[in-house]
């Protein structure tokens, strides 16, 4: 009976290890095609928003507010329209700081006549003893600190989106993602924020720096995201260490 037991618990460890090894070793596989909508959030966009604004009417010109053509607009506006990102991050940090701090200090405190009994004390015990200084207190301290930070990344990316809402005072919700595979190495971006139409360029792109509450995610999987990543044990030894 034991016996029986002991195998199907190793049979059943041996398909759970086989069925985690199958997702290692087996290549990334592209995700579905799903609705920009979710990228952007599955709420709705809620931002402050001025009092509207009642545009002027010009029932007999040929010529729209905001246009960049004379007989067509080009520029995605509304929802369900694509427009293109362009994402050119440059940023470098470099912080360098230091902390010197030292510290002395000393305390000493007597009792000169001690009501009289300090005569006693002489006669009772051997020597010449004293009560000044009775309590005495020395102590220093020193700390040397030193940090710095030298941080540079550059993103060159280009990602259509979708506009995925459009907001009450004219602003335009995007989201959109990108996947890529080579070999077995899936490169992933994702990317959603807020827009305003008039900053949609005449072809219609748009730079990131032009985009409120911008979320850029640009990461991989595969083999060598797979191993550069550290082991579950190496994880949990680091959560657990208390050095």
């Amino acid at each position: 009976m034991k016996k029986a037991i002991a195998g199907a618990g190793f049979a059943a460890l041996a398909l759970g290890g086989c069925s985690g090894l199958d997702s290692v070793i087996a290549s990334p596989q592209l995700t579905p095609i799903n609705n920009p909508a979710t990228i952007a959030g599955s709420q709705r966009v809620s931002m402050p928003l001025p009092a509207p604004e009642m545009e002027a009417q010009a029932p007999n010109s040929l010529w729209r507010t905001g246009a960049r053509s004379f007989f067509n607009d080009q520029r995605a506006s509304k929802i369900g329209d694509i427009l293109t990102v362009n994402i050119e991050i440059q940023d470098s940090a470099q912080l360098n700081n230091s902390t010197a701090r030292t510290r002395t200090s000393s305390t000493a405190d007597g009792i000169q006549a001690l009501l009289g009994l300090e005569g006693v004390i002489q006669n009772v015990l051997p020597g010449t003893p004293s009560l000044d200084p009775a309590i005495g207190f020395d102590s220093s301290s020193a700390s040397n600190g030193q940090g710095s930070v030298n941080r540079q990344e550059t993103v060159s990316l280009t990602i259509a989106a979708v506009i995925t809402d459009r907001l009450a005072n004219g602003n335009l919700v995007i989201g959109g993602s990108q996947e890529v595979k080579i070999n077995n190495e899936l490169r992933e971006l994702l990317i959603s924020g807020v827009i305003r139409p008039e900053d949609v360029a005449s072809d219609n792109t748009i730079a990131h720096t032009k985009i409120a509450e911008a979320r850029i995610s640009y990461g991989g999987r595969g083999d060598l995201s797979q191993v550069q990543r550290d082991r579950y044990g190496k994880l949990i030894y680091d959560q657990v260490a208390p050095f």
